[in-house]
């Protein structure tokens, strides 16, 4: 039976939506328990929200005369995209440059060096609310940046840092856990 109370839209969490932490700190078990100490916000994202990806990749068998007899799971990423505003936030510059690559803070100064480094892999926690006091938790044991669009400064816009994260397997063999709960108190 269809039920429209179970019909959402996926809002930012008022405290933050995405958090990153250092690989191996402590994953959430599920949707409401606060994040460790260890994770820190990105701050504000574009109203472009998130977009999330799976992308199943497989292999086709064909018989001789070309009829298809088999397909091949061979393989599936998972994906989220989103634009990070802050671009004075030393996290978000972290997340771009690699944390190796940028030093100092806003009030001593920021140094940011870019170069063919590879970037280190983080935690990534994606926080929402859904509709009728539902909190939804997306959980990225390890995920690389593996996509930074170009970077547009003008006068008329906010300078955002649109990554393209990519998780991949944690120790349990899972690139993605998502936990979804209905709260009994204000989210």
């Amino acid at each position: 039976m269809a039920t429209s109370a179970n019909v959402s839209a996926g809002k930012p969490a008022v405290a933050g939506a995405i958090y990153v932490a250092p690989l191996g700190t402590a994953l959430p078990t599920d949707a409401t328990t606060a994040l460790a100490a260890a994770y820190n916000s990105l701050g504000y994202i574009s109203d472009a929200g998130v977009t999330l990806g799976q992308n199943p990749e497989s292999e086709t068998i064909k018989a001789w005369g070309g009829d298809q007899v088999l397909t091949l799971v061979t393989g599936r990423s998972f994906t989220a995209q989103f634009t990070m505003l802050e671009a004075k936030n030393i996290d978000v510059l972290k997340m771009v440059y690699g944390d190796a690559n940028v030093s100092g803070s806003l009030s001593t100064g920021i140094t940011v060096k870019g170069n063919a480094k590879a970037l280190e892999g983080h935690v990534i926690v994606i926080d929402t609310l859904l509709t009728n006091n539902t909190a939804q938790r997306f959980v990225f044991p390890e995920a690389y940046v593996t996509d930074v669009a170009d970077v547009t400064l003008v006068d008329n816009d906010a300078i955002g840092y649109q990554v393209t994260i990519t998780g991949t397997p944690g120790s349990d063999g899972d690139s993605q856990k998502i936990f979804t709960k209905a709260a009994t108190g204000s989210l």
